[in-house]
């Protein structure tokens, strides 16, 4: 009897240990549950995959997912007199940025310039445009998000985010 007493102690001891125990979790932009003829799945936005479970039917990835973005982030809408079509790429990029101004139309691309910025704001380049095509040099930056705006005389046109990867 005494031993048997000192059995369920120990489960009971054992049991609220447990309790205390969480697995791990996450906070996720988004998710849901998915339901096929095969069966359902729960799945959830937002971090990095890190196992997948390959079967007979297909494969599954655990963890979450982060994509890059790649954005424009302002632009100006009809200004006077002007019509660009301006776009930079690669982005994400790892060595250089191309930035692109077509149909220049009536304005002079020597009043252009482009300011690029970190995260914080902080100005890290001002360069004047000289042509249809200019290349910004990648290189030398670490590998994070940045700003990448287009002006005409101090009046931005269009603000690029751009990702520098390793």
């Amino acid at each position: 009897m005494r031993y048997k007493k000192l059995k369920i102690i120990a489960i009971l001891l054992s049991g609220l240990g447990l309790t205390g125990l969480k697995a791990q979790d996450a906070i996720s932009v988004s998710g849901g549950d998915a339901t096929g003829t095969g069966g359902s799945a729960s799945f959830s936005i937002g971090q990095v995959v890190y196992t997948t479970n390959a079967g007979p039917n297909g494969s599954v990835a655990q963890g979450v997912q982060q994509p890059y973005e790649i954005s424009i982030v302002t632009e100006a809408g009809k200004t006077n007199g002007i019509e660009l079509l301006i776009s930079a790429f690669p982005n994400p990029t790892t060595s250089h940025l191309t930035l692109n101004i077509e149909n220049p139309g009536t304005i002079d691309l020597r009043s252009l310039s482009y300011q690029l910025f970190d995260l914080n704001g902080t100005l890290l380049e001002t360069t004047k445009i000289n042509g249809d095509q200019t290349i910004i040099e990648m290189n030398n930056r670490v590998a994070a998000t940045y700003f990448l705006s287009v002006t005409n005389e101090n009046k931005t046109l269009k603000t690029f985010k751009i990702i520098k990867a390793l």
